[in-house]
């Protein structure tokens, strides 16, 4: 069956297609729990399907055309974000492996290159994926680790070009910069080398795109005699690697959405018996950091523990290791005394180990923040130090702290309207001493300002906003607002600085995250309070979040477009759905929209692992509350707000039927009258899930993006 916008007869005399495509209708039925559910696009599953594939062209075709108006604007947008970004940026060293690293940019480079620093002679170009990408012709590039050797001679690195996540893991000699021959294919994220240099441990991942496996190869063997060293057959969990920041273990987690389980292997012997630290217990995340001699670093080597066990928020917690072939304890842990505060409202969210220090990275009101305890004192006996973002409503984050000797640190600050600026710490002082400020050419920051503001909720709960704003512009003013959100997983939303979100300021566009439950800026209850049968607090939230926009005066009721990513489009979905007069146009980008279908299916990538975060819909209240805010069981009725919507062929995370079927669906609930406008811009090339990883090929998408906006907003003009 031809689809419409193949069709001659869609096609006016100069070729412009006059019609949105027309999927064909081919009725499937789901049924669980009494309830029957019709699919007609179930088939576009298939993408080996032809028919799927030219379903998918005529869409990427008709939102070519749809928007090739808006060229001179996107043009516009991608110059001013260019002239924003500068062409060369020296980095930030950072110490691993006894050696000064960098990443640094060159002009017109898509991607940093890692430099080795050196003291007595040049500079050293460690590894560069700017060669790599030419090299192999690839338009699409991300690599999956990067690890330098303990011995500081090799470099593990691991790369995917066409965007589906399974990178292909390779070795480089760092005396020569040859790579080895030594290469694996369909690796996952996350490494880790042994003592001696001489081996590395990596996961592989199952049919569903779960790293269900730790493998262990030895440089200059066959790749075939790598040896599993941990099998997790447990579908709800997936395995994790990384080296301990000492480099005694090789750390391997199991984790579901809300259990933990960690496996110590000696990083020097290879033939040493794992050490689990305590069996998994549904519900009970901990996370290890190795404390070597100690708290004051004299005595026996110890552990820290953050975990959940007896405390919602998580508490720090002091532990033995196992022995060889043994499982720890929970019952030995004993909780630091200080590392919380007592008055509570604190999220413990990780803890590093430093030579004299003990830093921990918390949140608390929305604030992220970092505590410092001297390990020359016992636990509680002197008041922490707190290292707090300068910046109003911004984020700090620790840079790159890979060295266990250190007794200063690099942290990041930045928010939505100041670039990243790094600052260097005294631990014992607190100190802190600006190294680097990203250069933003032409930028003013007195132009503008950020605040947070409050919403309140039908519930009674407060919802925070951080917004961003040229500074002058008239409140009440009716140039809209972009909102953001995402909200799920317990991720947080800090704001970040973005050269596209000056472009909108410029134009007097007011931008706006909205810190929904499900994310975790408000700590573990904050996502507790968010998911499972509680996910509709979610989209409530997002509502608040509008309604505090308009009452704080930067937006105008019917002035608003919203914008999320994956489980972020789905909440666009949702807001499109249940609340559509309110928008001006949403923005759902690789949306997970098809949740009951997809919840459905073990087979599909990551379901299983899912359940935790959605439901099971196999549980009949699961089902029932899936089924009340799906996007495509709930697609209302017109008149429908605009609809942008992205997908990726290449997408292991969000299936691209998944957006397809909703536009399809939507395309085919229309009123004849009234036809939504509804676009679809599917990546058919090499693509990845969050879109394009290359820093210019970035800069074009977003303007794309915004000017889809814009044109919504009505605001082609050049900002004043």
């Amino acid at each position: 069956m031809a689809l419409s916008a193949q069709d001659p007869r869609d096609r006016d005399q100069t070729g412009s297609i006059q019609s949105p495509p027309v999927a064909p209708r081919r009725q499937s039925v789901h049924e669980a729990h009494g309830v029957q559910r019709i699919d007609d696009y179930a088939w576009l599953r298939d993408t080996s399907d032809p028919e799927t594939l030219e379903y998918l062209r005529a869409e990427r075709a008709f939102y070519d055309e749809q928007t090739a108006r808006l060229a001179d604007l996107r043009a516009e947008l991608a110059a001013e974000m260019e002239s924003r970004t500068p062409a060369h940026s020296p980095g930030v060293p950072w110490r691993r492996s006894g050696r000064l690293w960098a990443s640094r940019t060159r002009p017109g480079d898509e991607y940093e290159h890692l430099v080795l620093l050196s003291s007595g002679g040049p500079d050293v170009v460690a590894l560069d994926p700017n060669e790599i990408a030419r090299a192999e012709g690839a338009e699409h590039l991300d690599l999956g680790l990067v690890e330098p050797s303990p011995d500081g001679k090799r470099l593990a690195y691991s790369v995917d070009v066409s965007g589906d996540e399974a990178y292909e893991l390779r070795f480089r000699d760092l005396t020569t910069g040859a790579d080895l021959p030594d290469r694996v294919q369909g690796t996952y994220y996350g490494g880790a080398w042994s003592a001696d240099s001489g081996a590395f441990h990596y996961t592989l991942a199952d049919d569903q795109n779960r790293p269900d496996r730790v493998v262990r190869h030895v440089l200059g063997t066959p790749v075939e005699e790598d040896v599993v060293l941990v099998t997790e057959p447990d579908r709800r969990f997936e395995l994790e690697v990384a080296a301990s920041r000492d480099g005694r273990w090789v750390v391997v987690t199991s984790e579901s959405r809300d259990t933990r389980e960690v496996t110590l292997l000696d990083a020097a012997d290879p033939q040493a018996l794992p050490r689990v630290v305590a069996a998994r217990r549904p519900g009970v995340e901990y996370a290890v950091e190795a404390l070597p001699g100690g708290w004051f670093g004299t005595g026996d080597d110890r552990l820290l523990i953050v975990t959940n066990d007896d405390a919602v928020e998580f508490r720090l917690a002091e532990a033995p290791v196992p022995k060889a072939g043994e499982t720890g304890d929970p019952s030995s842990w004993v909780t630091v005394p200080g590392a919380v505060a007592r008055t509570g409202g604190e999220r413990l969210v990780d803890v590093a180990v430093l030579a004299g220090h003990v830093l921990l990275s918390v949140r608390r009101d929305a604030e992220p923040f970092l505590r410092v305890m001297s390990r020359a004192s016992a636990p509680g006996q002197v008041s922490p130090r707190e290292i707090h973002p300068h910046l109003p409503c911004g984020q700090i984050r620790v840079h790159r702290l890979e060295d266990p000797r250190a007794r200063d640190l690099v942290v990041v600050e930045e928010n939505l309207v100041t670039a990243p600026v790094w600052s260097r710490v005294d631990l014992d002082s607190g100190a802190r001493t600006v190294v680097h400020r990203t250069p933003v050419p032409g930028l003013d920051p007195t132009r503008y300002v950020t605040e947070r503001v409050w919403g309140t909720g039908a519930d009674g709960v407060r919802v925070p906003v951080t917004i961003a704003r040229r500074r002058g512009a008239l409140q009440r003013a009716t140039n809209g607002a972009l909102l953001y959100g995402y909200g799920a997983y317990e991720a947080c939303s800090w704001p970040e600085f973005s050269v596209a979100t000056l472009s909108l300021l410029d134009r007097d566009v007011c931008y706006a995250v909205a810190h929904v439950r499900g994310g975790g800026e408000l700590g573990r209850r904050w996502w507790l309070e968010g998911r499972l049968r509680a996910k509709a607090r979610t989209f409530d939230d997002f509502v608040t979040a509008r309604a505090a926009l308009v009452e704080s005066g930067w937006a105008v009721p019917g002035e608003i477009v919203t914008r999320g990513l994956s489980a972020g489009g789905l909440l666009q979905g949702a807001v499109w759905s249940r609340a559509p007069e309110l928008w001006r146009g949403v923005v759902a980008e690789v949306p997970f929209v098809d949740v009951v279908t997809t919840m459905s299916d073990d087979t599909i990538p990551l379901t299983v692992t899912e359940w935790d975060e959605w439901g099971n819909p196999a549980d009949r209240d699961d089902f029932a509350s899936m089924l009340s805010w799906s996007p495509y069981d709930n697609v209302p009725p017109s008149p429908r707000p605009p609809l942008l919507v992205t997908g990726a062929l290449h997408d292991p995370r969000v299936l691209v039927h998944e957006p397809a079927k909703w536009v399809a669906r939507i395309r085919a609930t229309d009123d004849p009258q009234a036809p939504s406008d509804v676009l679809f811009r599917v990546e058919l090339a090499e693509g990845a899930h969050a879109g394009p990883t290359g820093r210019y090929a970035r800069l074009r998408y977003e303007a794309e993006i915004l000017a889809w906006v814009l044109d919504r907003l009505g605001l082609a003009a050049r900002p004043t």
